[in-house]
C-alpha cells in the first residue's frame, strides 16, 4: 500500500513538472506577470488593518494601479491608504475610518512597456458578528412520545456562524438517533422521552472571523405522561405551550424535514452537496440512502448525522439525479425523493492561458479553453482594454476562444487577457506574448545530482530558454550517440526520463539546448539506489501482562543512505516510557501492561524512500472472577446457578469450572462439580442429600484460570435413603478356611443421611442355602471363618443409614482361601531338539488336587554331568510357565552335558510336590573359540603363534583351523593361506612371510558338530634404524560377523614399542573417518582425552607415549562435520620400560658458568689477600702447607682477610640431580661429569681470565685416596674450589 502511495505521488510529480508555465528569466525584457493577488471573495476582521495583496514580475519593473467599483482609485490622496514599495499591495488603516467605507469592488493593474497585466476583481466585505434578538421564550410542555423541535434561528453573520447546543455548564447535549441538530441548526426529536425534560437547552453561534461566541436564551422542556399533564395543566395553562393532548401509541415514520414526498436542490460543480431528511415516530425510525438514477460515489460519499445526512464531497455532473431517503421502523416506512441539479461556474478544461514566447517572424496561439453549465461567455482584452478597442494587429487573429499569431515582430509583446463568465461566476487568466531574439541557456543548476530508487522513475531537468525555442538532446557519458531510444523518452520540455532506473543507468548525462543563435551544454548525474526494504516484518503477539515482548525489524536499505528507525503505536507517537527500548532493528517492551496494546508500525526511512511494516499486540491476562452469583430453581436434588463473567482480558472464557463446599462434612475443602463452557452463564446443577453446599465458579482461557469467585449463599438438601450401594465388592482367603469380603466404601456425600452402616451377604455358589447376613459399621470388610478350602461363594453389601436402604445391590463372586497342590505332574519326559534345546512335557495336576487357583509349573533343572569336565557341577536353573501348560521349552543348554530335572505345580498359595526326576543328554556342539591367540618369536620372514584350547570344548576337539592373509595400507585383504593342525598341537611357526606386511590370523578350533567360532590376532615387522624390533601383540576378541548394533568396531589390537603403540580394528560401518583417544588409565577427567584423527584406514601409530606408562584407547567413527557416532571400548595399552637416563647436573651450561663465576670470584679475593700479605711482610708458604696437611680448605680469621667457616651440613650436602652409591664412592657410571672431576686432577688450569680449562680431565689419584673412606657424600662445589689454592 505504501508503494502504491509513492507511485501515485511520483506521477502527480511527473505531471506538475511537464505541465509548468513557460518561465522567462528575469533578466531578459518581458511584460508584467501578476504572481500574488487576494481571493476574489475577501472578508476582512473589521478590528484589523485591511490588506489588499497584488504582486507582479516584468522587465522593467512593473508599476502599479488600483480601481474600486469600477473607478480609478486615488491612492495618493488617501491618506488611510498607502502601496508597498516594489509591490502593488494596499494597506488600509482604519484606525480613523469605519471599514464599511472601503468595502467595494476592486482590481489591480500591473505595467510595463512591454504590457499590462490585471488581477480578478476582489470583493472586500467585512465580517459581521450580530447579537442575538431579545426574545423571552415560554417553557415547552409535550407528552412523552410525540416529536419536538427547539429553534435556533441564529442571526445572519458574515460569514455564516458554526451552530451547536450545549448546557449551562458548556458540555454538548448528547445526540443520538433519536435527537440531532439539522443543517440550519435546529435540535429535532423523533419523539421525547422522560429524561429529556431539563431547563438549560442553549443554541450557540459561532463566528470564525471574529472568534466570537453568541448564545440564545435557555429553552426549558418538560416531557409528561398523560396523567401528569391533566394534573399540572391548570399551573401551565396560561404560560407554557401544550403538545399533544392525545394519548400518543406506536406509530409509523413521518418525515419532519424535508415535507412533503419530494423536492429539488442545486449545488454548484466542485462545491459539497449535503441533503438531510429527519422523521419522526415511535419507535424511532431508521434513515437509509439511495440514488434511484444511479448508485451512490462510495469514495466521495459519506453519511453524517446518524445517516440522516447525506454527504458528497467534489460534486460532479455525474451527482445529477434523483436522491431517495427511507425512513422505516417496525410499524411502516416513508420516503422522500430529492431532485438534484448540478450547476457550473466557469472553469478551465486544461490549463488556464500560457505565456508565449516568440522569435520575430515566428507564429504561435493562445488558448483560453474552458467550460460552464450554464455555457459561459468569452471576452477578449489586451494589456487591460477590450480587444475590439485596442490597436490593430495584422499578425493577430482572434477566432473565439484562440488568438493566433503569425510573422510577429518585437512590438507585438502584449499581454493579453481571457475573461470567461455565466451567472455563477467568472474565471480570469494573463497570458503575455513576448517577441525576443535569444540565444539558449539551461535554467537547470549545473553537475546537479539525481538520486532514484531502483525500478522507479528517473526523471532529468533540462529546464531551458532561448528564442527561438532550443531543440534539446541528451547524451549518457561518453556521448557516442543521442538518448531517444527505449529506455529513454524526451519529453517536450526537454526532461529525459527513464521509466524504470536500473543500476546500469548510473552516470553523468549531458543536456544540449541548440537554436539557430548558439549552443548550451548543462551536466547532471544520476544514482540509482537500492530500495528500502524490510525483510523480517515484526509479526503478531500475543502476551500476557508482566512479561515481555520483542517486535522485530530487520531492515535493507542501500549502504550510501542514512537510514532512521522510526516506531510508531496507533499511528502516533510511542509513549515516553522507559519499558520501551528501541533498538536499530527491534523494538522491546518490558512488564507488559494493558495499555500496551495496540498497532506498532516500524517504518525505515532514508532521504528517498521508505518502508513500513504493523504487528498488532495483544495483552492478556487470567480473566476476572465471575461476580454476582445466584441460586434459582431450588429442588431437593437440584438447583440452578447464575453468574456474571468478569473481565476475560483479551483471551476468551473456554469454559468455567463450578466448585462447592460441604460445609456439614469437609468444612473448608473445596471439591470440582461441574464444567460448562465458556460461553454459558448458567448450570443447572444436581446434588446430593444431606449436603450443606456453598458454591464458586472459575474463569478459564488461554492464560489459566482466574481466582475464585465469592462464595454463593449455602444451600442445604435434606437427608434421604443411599442411591448406591458399595462398589469393588469382592470376597477371597487369606487362609485355607477363611473368606474375606471387602468393598470400598460410601463418601459422605455418597451416604445421603447419618447413620451409614453395610448389610453384608454371602453363600456357597452352587449349594441350595441362605444368605447369611450380619451388619457391618464403620470397616469396609468383613472375614468368614471356618469355610471349606477354595470354594466359589456369592456375595452382597447394601448400604443403609437412618432414612432407609439403599437399593437391591448387584451379586459378586469369591473364593475361600487356598492351600498348597497335593499332586506332582506325572508322565514327565523330555524330547531333545538339539545341542541347545529340549522340550519337556508333563500330564496336567486335577483340579481339586490343586487346590487353588492354578499359576503355572515350574521346571527345575540342572548339569549333573560334563563328559570332560567339572562332573561334579550341580548348578539348578528354574523356568516357570504361566497358565495351565502340558509343555516347555529349555533353551541354552551347554551341549555334551547330562541334565536332570523334575516338575511341579503351583498357585497362590505355593508349590506342590515335585515329579520324579527324570534326566537327558545334550548331544554334541561346535566348540567355543580358542582362549588365547599370541605372536611369538618374530623375524624378519617368520612368526610363531601360540594359543591355548577352547574354555567350552562342547565336544571331543578334533583339530584346529588357522587362515591367515597379508592386509595392505588402505586395509584391503590380501588372498588367504589355510593350515589344518592337529587338536593336540598349542603352536605353529610359518615361515616365508614377507618382510613389512601386517599379517590377520584366524585361528578355531573342530568337533564332530563342525567349526566353532574363531579368535583373531594382526602382526608386523617394522624396521627402525636399521635394526629389526619384534612388536607385543595382544589377543583379540574373537570376530564373530558385525558387533551389535550399539557398537559396529570389532578385533581391536594393539602393537607397542618404546614410547610408541600402533592401534589396529576392525569396522563394518559405513563411516569412512575416525580418531584414536587416548589417556593415562589412572586419569578420570574426560578433558584429559588426546585425539589423533584417521582418514581412510583402520590403523593408526601413536607416537610420544611415555615407557612404563598404561594408557587407556578408544576408537571413534565420524560422520559429516567429525561428528561422533560410535564409541570402541576401551583398550588398555602398557608400554616397556625403559631404563632411566640420568642427567648429570655437571654437564649443565648453566652449572659450568656459575662455577666458572664463582671460581672467578674466588681468584681475584685470593689475589687481593696475596698482595696485602706481601705488603706486611714475607708469607711462610711452607709452612702454612706443612701446618695444613687436611686439603679441606680451613677457616679463615677476618683479621687476615680470610673466608668465614661453611657449615659441614651445607658442604656435603648432595648436589640437586646427583646419586651417590651406599659405599661413599662417587662411581663414573652415575655421573661421568661429576665435580669430582674439576677437584685436584694435575691437569685442571685457569686460563688468564680465571675460566676453567682442561674439564673432563679425569679424577686425580690422589684425591680418590684421600677421601675414598671419609665421606659419603658426593663432594661439595666449595671443596672443589678449596683444592685450588694450590694454584694462588
Amino acid at each position: 500500500m505504501e508503494w502504491r502511495r509513492m507511485d501515485v505521488g511520483v506521477l502527480l510529480l511527473f505531471l506538475v513538472h511537464l505541465a509548468t508555465a513557460l518561465e522567462v528569466p528575469l533578466d531578459l525584457p518581458q511584460p508584467p506577470t501578476i504572481t500574488y493577488q487576494s481571493p476574489k471573495d475577501y472578508i476582512v476582521d473589521p478590528r484589523e488593518n485591511i490588506i489588499i495583496h497584488c504582486e507582479a514580475k516584468g522587465k522593467p519593473h512593473p508599476s502599479f494601479s488600483w480601481t474600486r467599483n469600477g473607478t480609478h482609485f486615488d491612492i495618493e490622496n488617501d491618506p488611510n491608504v498607502d502601496m508597498k514599495p516594489q509591490s502593488g499591495t494596499l494597506v488600509v488603516d482604519i484606525s480613523r475610518e469605519r471599514v464599511e467605507h472601503y468595502e467595494g469592488v476592486y482590481q489591480c493593474t500591473a505595467r510595463n512597456k512591454h504590457g499590462t497585466a490585471v488581477s480578478h476583481n476582489i470583493v472586500v466585505r467585512q465580517s459581521r458578528s450580530p447579537l442575538w434578538s431579545k426574545e423571552k421564550i415560554k417553557p415547552i410542555v409535550v407528552q412523552e412520545g410525540v416529536s419536538l423541535v427547539l429553534p435556533c434561528r441564529p442571526p445572519a453573520g458574515l460569514p455564516p456562524p458554526i451552530i451547536f447546543w450545549m448546557d449551562n455548564n458548556f458540555q454538548k447535549l448528547p445526540q443520538s438517533k433519536r435527537v440531532s441538530q439539522s443543517l440550519n441548526g435546529d435540535l429535532y426529536f423523533s419523539n421525547v422521552r422522560r429524561e429529556d425534560t431539563r431547563n438549560d437547552y442553549i443554541c450557540y453561534a459561532r463566528f470564525p472571523h471574529t472568534q466570537t461566541i453568541q448564545q440564545k436564551q435557555p429553552i426549558t422542556v418538560r416531557v409528561l405522561n398523560l396523567d401528569e399533564i391533566n394534573d399540572t395543566m391548570a399551573a401551565f395553562y396560561n404560560d407554557t405551550d401544550l403538545f399533544s393532548e392525545a394519548p400518543v401509541d406506536d406509530r409509523r415514520p413521518t418525515f419532519l424535514i424535508p415535507s412533503g414526498s419530494s423536492s429539488s436542490k442545486m449545488v454548484l460543480r466542485g462545491d459539497k452537496l449535503e441533503m438531510e431528511c429527519i422523521a419522526e415516530g415511535l419507535p424511532t425510525p431508521h434513515i437509509s440512502w439511495t440514488k434511484i438514477s444511479g448508485d451512490l460515489p462510495s469514495k466521495r460519499t459519506s453519511f453524517l448525522n446518524y445517516n440522516k445526512t447525506l454527504h458528497i464531497e467534489d460534486v460532479s455532473a455525474s451527482d445529477e439525479g434523483d436522491y431517495r431517503c427511507t425512513a422505516k421502523n417496525q410499524f411502516g416506512s416513508v420516503h422522500h425523493t430529492i431532485h438534484v441539479m448540478v450547476k457550473a461556474a466557469p472553469y478551465w478544461i486544461d490549463v488556464p492561458p500560457r505565456n508565449l514566447v516568440l522569435a520575430p517572424g515566428e507564429s504561435g496561439r493562445l488558448s483560453c479553453l474552458a467550460s460552464g453549465t450554464p455555457k459561459p461567455t468569452i471576452t477578449w482584452a489586451m494589456n487591460g482594454i477590450s480587444i475590439e478597442n485596442s490597436p490593430k494587429d495584422l499578425s493577430r487573429k482572434v477566432e473565439d476562444d484562440i488568438i493566433i499569431f503569425t510573422d510577429v515582430q518585437p512590438e507585438s509583446s502584449a499581454v493579453y487577457q481571457c475573461n470567461i463568465s455565466n451567472e455563477y461566476g467568472y474565471v480570469l487568466s494573463n497570458a503575455f506574448v513576448n517577441v525576443l531574439s535569444e540565444p539558449p541557456r539551461v535554467l537547470t543548476p549545473p553537475n546537479k545530482v539525481y538520486q532514484i530508487i531502483k525500478n522507479h522513475q528517473a526523471l532529468l531537468d533540462c529546464s531551458s530558454f532561448g528564442s527561438p525555442m532550443p531543440k534539446i538532446t541528451w547524451f549518457k557519458d561518453s556521448r557516442s550517440s543521442i538518448l531517444q531510444e527505449d529506455p529513454y523518452i524526451l519529453h517536450d520540455n526537454g526532461t529525459l526520463e527513464i521509466h524504470i532506473a536500473q543500476a546500469q543507468h548510473n552516470g553523468k548525462y549531458t543536456c544540449v539546448a541548440t537554436n539557430s543563435l548558439g549552443i548550451y551544454e548543462n551536466h547532471v548525474y544520476l544514482e540509482v539506489k537500492e530500495p528500502t526494504r524490510i525483510l523480517k516484518q515484526p509479526e503478531y503477539k500475543e502476551v500476557q501482562r508482566g512479561r515481555s515482548v520483542v517486535f522485530e525489524c530487520t531492515v535493507k536499505h542501500d549502504p550510501s543512505l542514512i537510514p532512521t528507525m522510526t516506531w510508531l503505536k496507533d499511528d502516533g507517537e510511542l509513549p515516553d516510557d522507559e519499558r520501551l527500548i528501541v533498538d536499530s532493528d527491534s523494538l522491546t517492551i518490558t512488564d507488559v501492561t494493558e495499555d500496551d496494546a495496540g498497532v506498532y508500525t516500524c517504518i525505515m526511512n532514508t532521504t528517498l524512500d521508505h518502508d513500513s511494516a504493523t504487528a498488532k499486540l495483544t495483552v492478556v491476562e487470567r480473566p476476572d472472577p465471575p461476580t454476582d452469583l445466584e441460586l434459582t430453581d431450588q429442588k431437593k436434588r437440584s438447583v440452578q446457578l447464575t453468574w456474571t463473567p468478569g473481565d476475560e482480558h483479551n483471551s476468551p472464557v473456554q469454559k468455567f469450572l463450578i466448585q462447592y463446599e460441604d460445609s456439614l462434612h469437609h468444612r473448608g475443602h473445596w471439591r470440582n462439580l461441574t464444567e460448562v463452557p465458556g460461553t454459558k452463564t448458567t448450570a443447572h446443577l444436581k446434588l446430593s442429600p444431606h449436603v450443606h453446599y456453598t458454591f464458586r465458579v472459575l474463569a478459564l482461557n488461554a492464560v489459566g484460570f482466574s481466582n475464585p469467585s465469592r462464595p454463593s449463599r449455602m444451600y442445604k438438601t435434606e437427608p434421604a435413603a443411599p442411591d448406591e450401594n458399595p462398589t469393588g465388592v469382592q470376597g477371597f482367603g487369606t487362609e485355607h478356611n477363611n473368606l474375606v469380603i471387602s468393598w470400598k466404601p460410601l463418601t459422605n456425600l455418597q451416604s445421603n443421611g447419618p447413620g451409614l452402616h453395610y448389610r453384608v451377604m454371602w453363600r456357597q455358589k452352587k449349594v441350595e442355602s441362605e444368605w447369611n447376613t450380619v451388619t457391618v459399621s464403620n470397616n469396609s470388610k468383613f472375614v468368614v471363618s471356618g469355610t471349606p478350602t477354595f470354594v466359589p461363594y456369592e456375595i452382597k453389601v447394601r448400604a443403609v443409614n437412618d432414612h432407609g436402604a439403599g437399593p437391591d445391590p448387584a451379586i459378586a463372586h469369591g473364593y475361600s482361601g487356598e492351600d498348597l497342590p497335593v499332586a506332582a505332574p506325572e508322565n514327565v519326559h523330555a524330547v531333545v531338539r538339539n545341542s541347545t534345546l529340549v522340550e519337556v512335557f508333563w500330564d496336567p495336576v486335577p483340579a481339586h488336587l490343586i487346590r487353588g487357583n492354578i499359576k503355572g509349573y515350574k521346571v527345575s533343572y540342572w548339569r549333573k554331568h560334563h563328559y570332560k569336565h567339572n562332573p561334579d557341577h550341580m548348578e539348578q536353573d528354574i523356568l516357570v510357565f504361566s497358565g495351565n501348560h502340558t509343555q516347555g521349552m529349555l533353551p541354552g543348554l551347554h551341549p555334551f552335558s547330562l541334565y536332570l530335572f523334575n516338575v511341579r505345580v503351583y498357585n497362590g498359595k505355593g508349590e506342590g510336590p515335585r515329579s520324579v526326576t527324570q534326566q537327558f543328554k545334550t548331544p554334541e556342539g561346535v566348540p567355543g573359540s580358542p582362549t588365547s591367540l599370541i605372536v611369538t618369536n618374530s623375524n624378519l620372514d617368520s612368526l610363531t603363534l601360540e594359543w591355548s584350547p577352547p574354555h567350552d570344548h562342547n565336544g571331543h576337539i578334533t583339530g584346529y583351523t588357522l587362515k591367515y592373509q597379508p592386509v595392505n595400507n588402505s586395509n584391503e585383504l590380501g588372498p588367504v593361506e589355510e593350515l589344518a593342525l592337529a587338536a593336540n598341537e598349542t603352536s605353529v611357526t610359518l615361515p616365508n612371510l614377507k618382510y613389512s606386511i601386517r599379517y590377520k590370523f584366524y585361528l578355531n578350533a573342530k568337533t564332530g558338530a563342525g567349526a566353532g567360532a574363531a579368535i583373531s590376532q594382526e602382526a608386523v615387522i617394522i624396521r627402525e634404524e636399521g635394526s629389526t624390533q619384534s612388536l607385543h601383540p595382544i589377543a583379540r576378541s574373537p570376530p564373530h560377523g558385525p558387533p551389535h548394533k550399539a557398537s559396529p568396531f570389532g578385533n581391536i589390537s594393539s602393537m607397542i614399542g618404546e614410547d610408541w603403540a600402533l592401534i589396529s580394528w576392525e569396522y563394518w560401518g559405513p563411516e569412512k573417518n575416525f580418531s584414536a583417544q587416548y589417556r593415562l588409565n589412572d586419569s578420570e577427567s574426560e578433558e584429559d582425552w588426546n585425539t589423533e584423527f584417521v582418514n581412510g584406514s583402520q590403523n593408526i601409530t601413536l607416537k610420544g607415549l611415555k615407557g612404563g606408562l598404561c594408557y587407556r584407547v578408544r576408537l571413534v567413527a565420524l560422520g559429516h562435520h567429525d561428528q561422533e557416532f560410535h564409541h570402541s571400548k576401551e583398550l588398555l595399552v602398557t608400554l616397556p620400560a625403559v631404563a632411566s637416563r640420568q642427567v648429570d647436573i655437571a654437564t649443565q651450561g648453566w652449572f659450568i658458568g656459575l662455577m666458572c663465576a664463582i671460581a672467578l670470584l674466588i681468584l681475584i679475593l685470593l689475589i687481593i689477600c696475596f698482595i696485602q700479605r706481601n705488603k706486611g711482610g714475607k708469607y711462610p708458604v711452607k709452612e702454612k702447607e706443612d701446618a695444613h696437611t687436611d686439603p679441606e680448605f680451613q677457616p679463615m680469621k677476618d683479621d687476615d682477610c680470610t673466608f668465614v667457616e661453611y657449615s659441614d651440613n651445607e658442604d656435603h650436602k648432595p648436589l640437586k640431580g646427583s646419586r651417590s652409591p651406599s659405599n661413599g664412592t662417587v662411581k663414573r657410571d652415575d655421573s661421568d661429569d661429576s665435580l669430582v672431576d674439576y677437584g685436584e686432577g694435575g691437569d685442571g688450569q685457569f686460563n688468564e681470565d680465571g675460566s676453567f680449562i682442561g674439564q673432563y680431565s679425569g679424577k686425580s689419584a690422589s684425591r680418590d685416596t684421600a677421601e675414598g673412606h671419609e665421606s659419603s657424600e658426593a663432594p661439595s662445589p666449595i671443596k672443589a674450589m678449596n683444592s685450588l689454592n694450590s694454584f694462588v
